[in-house]
């Protein structure tokens, strides 16, 4: 695809726009940044160094302002998002491992939480910052293993120090809202975003199932599942994101009523059992197996979707893919990496997007 063609999707509005990404060298983050200098945006991003070997950042080797340091640190923060003075942020750097965070409950907390604290404050410092979406996630809410989506207007809540943090993030970005941007003089605009379980190529992250998945395909054993029966919405990663800069526009266009929370999840199809992604992983790598891990682990949630009518309403987003094609094109990905040394990420991309010009979405036309 042209560059100049991709230049006009989201109504072009991301051209020479200067784009902060905090996260950028995570899995969702990179995937963010590699679209939007596409679409013709300065990128600048915050984030640590990434903690595994191989990882995204460094196979996709992108040549943009990247700054490595730790949200936790409010001045480093303060100095860097000055110099760089951007006109939107997207705020994607967090601990993300749920599992992790039972270990490290003190530093899950200290990131997520105090992390964006220190970047609002920043942001009330600077009124020429237009926009800023912060991400969550679906485990923020009260999870009452319904059978039916979680709206918006949803509890928030949270039985593990991840799924905690995160909805005290949403609290925390509803209050810096309502007390300090609220106003009709101040230009910033803040909204939060919440996803489905995310996969694609390039996650190496620990204790992710698509990770453990690949790993032992290459290493000729079977997989071991924690929970064979949890239901997650599975969606591949550029479904939120496509969403996200879809809101991002809208942001941009100084539209306050779409300041709010919003929900990215899968169609319905997606929400399936952690045993059924293995089988359908094992159609597209027939080194895939499984076996059920039968010891006690930490508390994780067995049933979680989102009710996304909201987004498809009034902005018009909706699923490209559907579940086949999603782990089709996440496996596929792993193994031409393996097999072949191949990074397809700007592949995927293009073809992510012919799919949704396919299908009319609002934001690809």
């Amino acid at each position: 695809m042209e560059s100049m063609e991709m230049n006009k999707l989201f109504s072009g509005i991301y051209k020479d726009k200067r784009v902060l990404v905090t996260g950028h060298t995570g899995f969702k983050g990179s995937w963010l940044t590699l679209w939007l200098t596409k679409l013709g945006a300065k990128v600048s991003g915050i984030a640590l160094q990434p903690n595994t070997n191989p990882n995204h950042w460094e196979l996709l080797n992108m040549n943009i302002d990247s700054n490595i340091q730790d949200i936790r640190d409010l001045e480093g923060l303060r100095s860097t998002i000055k110099r760089i003075n951007p006109d939107i942020i997207f705020h994607l750097a967090a601990q993300p491992i749920v599992r992790l965070s039972y270990e490290e409950p003190l530093e899950t907390y200290q990131t997520n939480v105090m992390g964006t604290i220190n970047l609002l404050e920043v942001v009330r410092e600077m009124p020429s910052i237009q926009a800023v979406i912060i991400v969550t996630s679906d485990k923020c809410y009260d999870n009452k293993e319904w059978d039916w989506g979680y709206r918006e207007n949803e509890a928030m809540g949270g039985k593990d120090p991840y799924s905690s943090s995160k909805g005290c993030v949403e609290l925390v970005a509803s209050a810096y809202r309502n007390s300090f941007f609220s106003k009709k003089h101040n230009r910033t605009l803040i909204a939060t975003v919440r996803a489905g379980n995310v996969i694609g190529g390039g996650d190496w992250a620990q204790d992710r199932i698509l990770t453990d998945i690949v790993l032992a395909a290459t290493q000729s054993r079977s997989i071991m599942l924690r929970n064979p029966n949890a239901t997650r919405p599975w969606q591949y990663v550029l479904e939120p994101l496509s969403g996200y800069l879809a809101l991002g526009g809208k942001l941009l266009e100084s539209e306050r009523n779409f300041a709010e929370a919003w929900n990215f999840g899968p169609m319905h199809e997606n929400n399936v059992s952690v045993k059924e992604l293995v089988v359908e992983s094992s159609k597209c790598w027939p080194d895939v197996s499984y076996l059920v891990d039968g010891a006690q682990h930490p508390h994780e949630a067995n049933f979680l979707m989102l009710d996304s009518s909201k987004s498809m309403k009034r902005l018009k987003w909706a699923s490209v893919w559907g579940f086949n094609e999603t782990v089709s094109q996440t496996i596929n990905w792993y193994r031409m990496y393996y097999e072949e040394g191949a990074v397809m990420s700007e592949q995927i991309l293009e073809h992510y997007i012919n799919d949704a010009r396919n299908k009319n979405l609002a934001w690809s036309l």
